[in-house]
């Protein structure tokens, strides 16, 4: 979903239901549908209205309530249930022209496939679909990840949901390099993701 604050917000809100769930329930006056709703959502949206918020050139003309204004369309609840926010800086054209070599897709690839296997093997099932419980077991923390954690979740003020995604996305991290045990490297970094909430 490009440019998510402009959707109408009846329609944002709809989606909390299925990317908590991963079913949506269809009511009407005599019957009642669920569906399966497993997806994954991704969207964009600017800094403010015109785009140009804190990019260094000065160019935003926004007043702060305007800016306010436009980033309140998206609510809580449903940044919440968005596991990554990341926010992306404007390129200057010397970098947009210079094309610095980047790592392959094919080794991105073999690196996720790695991480899903090494998920699978662990607990029959992806980090994205641990329950509560099973988050307990799988993602035991150290007191410095701990106090960390709880630090983070006082200053940013983050739900249980948001520990629960944190903790997800801490774990996947730890796959991706192929350590067992959750670090403070991987929770920060999964702290980082959460700048939007």
């Amino acid at each position: 979903m490009d440019e998510l604050p402009e959707f109408p917000r009846q329609v944002l809100e709809v989606l909390r239901e299925p990317l908590e769930s991963r079913h949506i329930c269809i009511s009407r006056a005599n019957a009642q549908v669920t569906y399966p709703a497993d997806f994954l959502l991704v969207a964009a949206m600017n800094p403010c209205p015109c785009g140009y918020h804190n990019d260094g050139t000065n160019r935003c003309r926004c007043t702060p309530p305007q800016v306010e204004r436009y980033t309140n369309k998206i609510s809580g609840p449903l940044l919440d249930r968005i596991d990554l926010h990341v926010p992306v800086r404007a390129m200057p054209i010397e970098e947009l022209q210079s094309k610095p070599d980047g790592e392959p897709s094919a080794a991105i690839r073999a690196r996720v496939r790695e991480s899903r296997n090494r998920q699978l093997q662990r607990q029959a099932k992806p980090n994205s679909e641990l329950s509560g419980k099973e988050l307990k077991q799988r993602c035991e923390l150290g007191d410095a990840e701990r106090h960390l954690l709880a630090q983070a979740m006082q200053k940013l003020n983050l739900s249980a949901r948001a520990y629960d995604r944190t903790l997800r996305i801490a774990r996947t991290i730890a796959d991706m390099v192929g350590e067992e045990q959750i670090n403070m490297t991987h929770l920060s970094e999964a702290l980082g993701y959460r700048t939007l909430s």
